[in-house]
């Protein structure tokens, strides 16, 4: 049932980064909630998957730029989530560039934060 809230919570944090930063837009076919639902699984699935492998690997790094770096692997995780989406479902996010990415990552973790903790009894 957790994954299923994360899922939600993540779908609607995508969808608020859409309507706020201008080089992200929904793309496909589908819904435009359907895309975000889209995005939203595989970004679940790329941050439980991927980032933590990326995040031991660039560690140095990290540790170098005082987490800044952080912000780049983040932007990483969105725009490969988008890819994933749109190139295996057909649906998705297109996102216009590294800042329009690095944006709305920032973003999306925001909300992602705001929105767990205040579903954190659910």
């Amino acid at each position: 049932m957790r994954f299923i809230l994360n899922w939600l919570l993540t779908s609607i944090a995508v969808a608020i980064a859409t309507a706020l930063v201008p080089g992200i837009e929904p793309f496909g076919a589908a819904d435009a909630w359907m895309s975000f639902a889209f995005v939203g699984l595989f970004l679940g699935f790329v941050n439980s998957l991927i980032k933590p492998l990326l995040t031991f690997i660039s560690f140095p790094l990290t540790i170098l730029t005082l987490g800044i770096f952080q912000l780049v692997i983040n932007s990483f995780m969105l725009e490969l989530a988008s890819w994933l989406s749109v190139n295996l479902l057909g649906s998705g996010i297109a996102i216009s560039g590294f800042f329009s990415a690095l944006a709305g990552s920032i973003i999306v973790s925001i909300a992602c934060t705001i929105l767990g903790v205040a579903t954190k009894d659910a």
